[in-house]
Formats: structure tokens, sequence, C-alpha cells
């Protein structure tokens, strides 16, 4: 048997957050069997840390696909890295985050991405999606749709078609409303097996790179997002220097029993119903 720990990345004080599972015993496991738990634990995403390295080594699956970059895997895989005493980097599929962890909130900073460009405002309006004020791709290197709305209760009452989403060219969807310094959000990604994320700390990342290409070479924002799913999250995003820093609170929920069973091809799914005493 090995270790899933489970916690909640972004709460909203002791609610919400995103659920997220982590492993660092990863001794006997592939890809496919990643993959395997990834999906029968359901959750938006999961992160597997090798800590056999110099540095720690994070992969992250959603329930249908390894991807190479995610906010609120690599803020929890800090988190519990720190627990463990292990530094203040990692890797995962962009290169290296540097993370520090300050009680229970947990920080990421990686570049902003350099790979932005202005998208015409009706993009993903087929998909049912409000009217947007000003819309933006970034690459992360996954393709976000970045679209502002300007009326109030627009992103909230947002009824996107997830089928459409899944057709478009790009892998994710952010929808926000900004006023001041406080962002309403909500993240659409069918095409990876999430139809709505409650906490996206990497569309925080395209937020803010489309943002500082936009004019505003610095700044603060705090991003609620996950009401819509019962999932009430907050973001804590800022920006500066070509840099920009993700974190939120984390909350440790369980630790799950993974089956030893699943480092073989073919093994089933791997999970443990039963969480560990």
């Amino acid at each position: 048997m090995r270790d899933c720990r489970v916690l909640r990345v972004f709460t909203r004080g002791e609610e919400g957050g995103n659920h997220l599972g982590v492993v660092t015993d990863v001794g006997g496991l592939d890809g496919q069997a990643m993959q395997q738990i990834a999906a029968r634990l359901g959750f938006s995403e999961t992160v597997f840390v090798d800590r056999a390295g110099e540095v720690p080594a994070a992969r992250i699956f959603t329930p249908a696909a390894e991807i190479p970059f995610a906010g609120h895997p690599l803020v929890g895989a800090a988190w519990v890295l720190a627990t463990l005493q292990d530094g203040r980097r990692l890797t995962c599929g962009i290169g290296e985050i540097l993370f520090r962890v300050e009680g229970d909130r947990s920080w990421i900073e990686v570049a902003a991405s350099s790979e932005v460009e202005v998208a015409p405002p009706e993009a993903g309006a087929k998909a049912g999606l409000p009217t947007a004020e000003r819309a933006w791709i970034v690459r992360l290197p996954l393709a976000y749709l970045v679209r502002e709305v300007g009326a109030a209760g627009a992103v909230e009452a947002a009824r996107p078609d997830f089928g459409h989403l899944a057709r478009e060219p790009w892998e994710g969807t952010l929808l926000f409303r900004r006023d001041a310094g406080q962002v309403r959000a909500r993240f659409f990604a069918p095409a990876l097996g999430v139809d709505e994320d409650p906490a996206t700390g990497s569309a925080a990342v395209a937020l803010a790179s489309a943002l500082a290409v936009s004019g505003e070479s610095e700044g603060r924002l705090v991003i609620d997002q996950g009401d819509e799913v019962n999932a009430p999250s907050r973001i804590r995003l800022s920006w500066g220097g070509g840099r920009v820093w993700v974190g939120g609170t984390v909350r440790a929920d369980e630790v799950r029993r993974l089956s030893r069973g699943c480092d073989r091809p073919g093994g089933g799914s791997g999970l443990d119903e039963h969480p560990a005493p």
C-alpha cells in the first residue's frame, strides 16, 4: 500500500477549495498507472512527486490526461514538501518552480507567459459564453482562452456548452469579471476531463500574463472561484518583472491508501476505498 494525501487547495477560510491527491511514494508507478489512479480519484488533478533526485519532480494528471503545468497541484505539492522539509524547489513539465510555505499558505513562483495574443471578443461565444469586452489566448504551454466580461452577474449566469468547448482549439477557458482588485472567475476544461474547475492556479497565471502584455506591468488580485460547483475558493495573485506568484490556503482532509497492484500494467485502479487509519 502507498499513501495518497487528499488536500483542499485555495480554500476560502475553512470552506471549499479544490480537492487534490498528492502521492509522494511513486516507486513502481508508470504513467499509465498514474493516469488510472487520477481517473479513479476523480479530482480535477492528482500530482505524483518523485523525491529521489536533488530536486523533487512532479507529474500532474487530470482524470483524462497528463498535463505539463497546473497551479493547484503545485501549490499543494509545495505544501506537502514543506511538511517533509524538502527544499524550496520542484520541477514539472515546464521546468523548475520556486515555492514558499508560510503556515497554512503556500505560494509558487513562475515566469509569466510570453505567448499571449489578443483574441476577438466573440471567441467562445458559440459555446454559450456571455459577451466579452476583451479576450486573449495564453499558452502555458496549454492554450487557454481568457475572456473578460463587464456585465454584473454575467460570470455567475454563464451556462456553457461543454461539448462545444471541448472541440475548440484551446484546452481551457477562463471567464472573469473584475472590480478593482477583486475578480470573480470560472474555468472550464472539458477537453481535459474537467467541465468546471473549482480553483485554477494556471488560469490565474494566464490572467496575469494577459494583463501584463495589455499594459499592467505589475499588479495584485484576489480571485474568487468555485461557488457554482459548491467549492468556494480564493486564489491570491500578484505579478511584476516578468514573474507571477500564485498562492492560497491549504487544508489536509485525509490520507487514502493506494494498492500496490497498480504497479503492474492492467493492475486495476490502484485505489483502496478505505481511508488510512
